[in-house]
């Protein structure tokens, strides 16, 4: 690449720290809620700045969703290590979706993704695509986990592990609402603890 190509603006800031500002506005705010202003002031960059770096506000956004999933995903992958058993992966799963669904300055703020992108999906469609992907990665992983678990006899042969990875994702996601309305750490805990006995099979009565 010559100099004169190197010249160009230099983005004398650190992209995933930006994104990861914006996403705290998008989280708190919605999309529509979110003014350019408010975004400017989060990541310090004005808006010729924002637009050059990221385009318009839904690119910037489907950044911050994409960046969201990638550590959900990471998280996911360390909370279903094989080397512990069934139960103690999704037990883990939803204890790290709730420490981060009840974290909030002002109240329990749920999951990004569900919170968010499931408003503006009937609008959007590449959030809407964004979604869909993201809800299948997420399912993706659990179903590999529960394929393993089958072939080791830690869940019955006829098990079905596609269904029982949506079964597992959907308590996920309700803890995510339920914890959003206000719902109480008890009792999301409690359906957390349902969720592992409707996946796994209740524990054996010691």
């Amino acid at each position: 690449m010559s100099e004169t190509k190197k010249r160009g603006r230099p983005r004398a800031f650190d992209e995933a720290a930006t994104i990861e500002k914006a996403r705290e506005v998008f989280w708190d705010r919605g999309f529509e809620g979110t003014s350019l202003d408010a975004l400017s002031a989060a990541t310090s960059l004005n808006r010729p700045s924002l637009y050059g770096a990221f385009g318009d506000k839904e690119d910037l956004y489907l950044g911050t969703l994409a960046g969201y999933r990638d550590d959900s995903l990471v998280a996911m992958e360390e909370a279903l290590d094989p080397s512990l058993p069934l139960r103690e992966n999704i037990a883990e799963i939803y204890r790290r979706a709730l420490s981060t669904y009840l974290s909030g300055e002002t109240s329990a703020r749920g999951c990004f993704l569900i919170g968010t992108a499931t408003a503006e999906a009937i609008q959007h469609s590449r959030v809407r695509d964004m979604l869909r992907q993201s809800l299948e990665a997420f399912d993706a992983e659990i179903e590999a986990r529960l394929m393993l678990a089958v072939e080791r006899g830690e869940l019955p042969k006829e098990a079905d592990p596609k269904a029982l990875s949506l079964l597992a994702s959907s308590v996920m996601h309700s803890l995510a609402v339920r914890a959003r309305a206000g719902a109480p750490r008890d009792m999301l805990e409690d359906l957390a603890r349902a969720g592992v006995d409707m996946v796994c099979g209740r524990a054996p009565q010691k």
